[in-house]
């Protein structure tokens, strides 16, 4: 199984045994526990619940505690769904590194870091206007648009809330998994500030091998 939770522990660079030096983000990767299975027959979808992190009885619900119960497998703190491999997966079964690969892509989901109410300069990387004296206009974010029309067009890059978003980055390339350890290195940034929650799954959109395309005349043999 190629999907996981963890935690993102920072960023950091390192050579790869062919010799690039490249950079990457250190996740602590499970180990994940297997606490629900999703049927067509049942729930109309087919899907895992992977939970992560251990977490005392006592501070679960009763609607928890009684649903982890029921499962028959440990108490986490996060449980998180991920669509498909229900037919290959049983209630209880444990998910580390193990089943990730130097060279597998995928896909990391979490959530951006909060910037509050910030500028249009910060939130969309406006230029900004001329820092002489006398320019009036340094930070501001300039005309609001056709003032006939009386309101704000929707769609407008303007000073707002920033950040705190669910944000996914695709087809990113893992580099090393230490299974004594329980990191998972991949290459590039990831969403999130240090020790956020981050799930790792397979990528949709996988890189194929380039192929050379023939041109041929209509009603030609290829």
């Amino acid at each position: 199984m190629k999907n996981i939770l963890g935690r993102k522990v920072g960023m950091t660079s390192i050579f790869t045994d062919d010799g690039r030096y490249v950079p990457v983000t250190v996740i602590a990767a499970g180990p994940c526990t297997v606490v629900g299975l999703r049927t067509k027959e049942k729930d109309g979808y087919e899907a895992v619940a992977l939970g992560f992190e251990p977490i005392k009885r006592r501070r679960l619900t009763r609607a928890q505690a009684g649903h982890f119960k029921k499962q028959g497998v440990e108490p986490v703190r996060v449980v998180r769904e991920f669509r498909g491999e229900a037919a290959e997966s049983e209630l209880g079964q444990a998910v580390t590194v193990s089943g990730f690969e130097p060279g597998d892509r995928v896909d990391v989901v979490g959530v951006s870091k909060g910037h509050g109410f910030s500028g249009a300069i910060k939130r969309h990387n406006f230029s900004g206007g001329g820092a002489s004296h006398g320019s009036m206009i340094h930070r501001q974010p300039a005309s609001n648009g056709d003032t006939n029309a009386g309101r704000t067009v929707l769609g407008s890059r303007r000073p707002g809330h920033y950040g705190v978003d669910r944000t996914t980055c695709q087809n990113l390339e893992v580099v090393r998994a230490d299974g004594d350890r329980n990191l998972l290195l991949v290459r590039g940034a990831v969403p999130g500030g240090k020790n956020a929650l981050v799930l790792v799954r397979q990528s949709v959109k996988s890189r194929r091998p380039s192929t050379v395309l023939r041109m041929t005349k209509p009603g030609a043999k290829a």
